[in-house]
């Protein structure tokens, strides 16, 4: 890998950090677009999105928590289901480019509501553990097969199901796309034994965008300016499913 693509890379990464950690999101349907425009190996880009996503998860579950919105009662279950499907989603790989498309459509329904109706939840109730099981479980396999920590799944169904304000889904989506990336690439590296050593320069450009985007978005920023942060984020992801089709092997 040349000098300036990996400057260019490691300016992008911290674009995507920056804007996904806004609403605890740590970016990996971005960096996937992104390795995949600069044309790295298929093989790299998943393992390399999950460690990218590690990095700024950990960063924002920290931000957020610090900031007072993280709800463990409403993470627990989404949790406990999503990591033992996150690690079988690492594992396999299969095309699965249709049931992308699918998806791409669903977070570009789920950004139009949030444009159109930006007004933060007045009284958030909580869901049934079978309800929270199930989320968990289809979105943490998910999460695993694709490559991306499921927070861009997790945070609009949160939102639209009144289950939790806007920075309290964005805060468990932070810590939900952590345990899921720590699965996920586990399940990748038991299955393809590869690391990607390229990433770790574009660590520190991860790190810093995570860190700035996830202190104004916990700190700073109001509900409704961050669900229209997040609505951008949600067609920014729903295009990357759509467009970008991306056999991660």
């Amino acid at each position: 890998m040349t000098i300036e693509l990996l400057f260019y890379l490691s300016v992008t990464v911290f674009v995507v950090a920056l804007l996904y950690s806004c609403v605890g999101h740590a970016g990996a349907s971005g960096y996937i677009a992104v390795m995949t425009l600069f044309n790295l190996d298929s093989s790299m880009i998943k393992p390399a999105a999950l460690m990218l996503n590690i990095l700024v998860a950990s960063i924002a579950s920290w931000q957020f928590w610090k900031a007072g919105h993280f709800s463990l009662k409403l993470f627990l279950p989404f949790a406990a289901a999503s990591v033992p499907f996150a690690f079988l989603g690492g594992y396999i790989n299969l095309p699965i480019s249709v049931f992308k498309i699918i998806i791409g459509l669903i977070l570009l329904y789920s950004a139009g509501r949030f444009f159109i109706k930006p007004n933060d939840v007045e009284e958030p109730h909580s869901p049934k553990k079978e309800s929270a099981f199930s989320v968990g479980a289809g979105i943490g396999f998910f999460s695993g097969l694709t490559g991306v920590g499921g927070g861009i799944f997790l945070t609009p169904i949160v939102i639209v199901m009144k289950w939790a304000r806007t920075k309290t889904a964005s805060a468990i989506s932070a810590s939900f796309i952590l345990v899921n990336s720590i699965s996920g690439l586990a399940g990748n590296m038991t299955s393809t034994k590869n690391l990607p050593f390229f990433v770790l320069p574009l660590a520190v450009s991860a790190v810093v965008g995570g860190s700035i985007g996830s202190f104004y978005g916990s700190q700073r920023f109001s509900p409704v300016i961050a669900k229209k942060i997040l609505a951008i984020v949600l067609i920014v992801a729903g295009t990357n499913l759509i467009f970008f089709d991306i056999n991660l092997q």
